[in-house]
């Protein structure tokens, strides 16, 4: 077997910060989740987050650089309970069960969250791939399924494969078939089952 051992990304950490730049970090993020869930994330300037916020907007641009970054912020508080799950939680997501089933539930839980938040996941990838990558949540998605396809398909390239296999859980490809296409959430689900267990058992 490969050798993929590497320390996980630390996830959701910040670091330590004064006590108003926490605060406004809060109204920003707070004043956000408003307007995004009201008038969808795609919608939204950077300007009117700043407004709603009641902060400069300098200070919003300083700290999150941009719309999509402010959307990976929030991700990655609402998420936390997925990454939660995969790393720690209760069979199949979690440890406990063979690594392809683990890698179907750990698909089928992206499908739930892209559901439930993908014009914020769609935000959130932007234009500068990049950048998402070098996010903390996509971070711990590619740890996750490169470490799964080495345990369970050792001869496979896990870093090609687990690229492959992120970019078909994409918000783009979700809305792709899931709006453009009209295809249903559990199709979709059987669909990354079958793609899964074709490669890897």
């Amino acid at each position: 077997m490969k050798d993929v051992t590497t320390d996980l990304p630390v996830l959701g950490s910040e670091p330590h910060e004064r006590s108003d730049a926490a605060r406004n970090r809060r109204k920003v993020l707070e004043a956000a989740s408003r307007l995004f869930e009201c008038h969808g994330a795609a919608n939204v300037s950077m300007e009117a987050v700043a407004a709603e916020a009641g902060v400069g907007k300098g200070t919003l641009f300083r700290r999150f650089g941009d719309r999509a970054s402010l959307a990976r912020a929030l991700l990655s508080e609402r998420d936390s309970g997925f990454q939660e799950g995969f790393i720690r939680g209760e069979p199949p997501l979690g440890p406990g069960v063979p690594p392809a089933e683990r890698l179907v539930a750990f698909g089928e839980g992206m499908l739930d969250l892209l559901e439930a938040h993908g014009d914020l996941l769609l935000v959130a990838e932007g234009g500068d791939l990049m950048a998402q990558q070098r996010s903390d949540a996509w971070a711990a998605y590619h740890w996750h399924v490169r470490n799964l396809v080495a345990e369970a398909a050792p001869d496979l390239d896990e870093e090609v494969c687990a690229g492959m296999l992120l970019a078909a859980l994409s918000a783009r490809t979700f809305f792709h078939q899931r709006r453009g296409r009209g295809m249903a959430l559990e199709r979709l689900k059987a669909g990354w089952g079958s793609l899964v267990r074709r490669l890897l058992f």
